[in-house]
């Protein structure tokens, strides 16, 4: 089972990296756990300054920005 991370405070950008994240679990057919990471001191500790960002099995594969469905199912994979 992967582990999906979302970290961010939860602003629309976040939201929608979830969306994505969750889109790309969906369509590639795996087993997976979505976890928000909303609290800053939790965020710093995964090394991340720029939020939104995505983190896969604990580590961080995109800060920063909002990947698209597609791209995280690559990552996925």
């Amino acid at each position: 089972m992967k582990k999906i991370q979302i970290l961010g405070t939860g602003c629309p950008k976040c939201k929608k990296l979830a969306e994505n994240a969750e889109a790309a679990a969906k369509q590639s057919g795996i087993e997976y756990e979505l976890e928000k990471i909303t609290r800053i001191n939790d965020i710093m500790k995964m090394g991340v300054m720029v939020t939104p960002a995505l983190a896969i099995d604990g580590t961080v594969k995109v800060a920063g920005k909002v990947a698209s469905p597609a791209d995280i199912k690559a990552m996925l994979i």
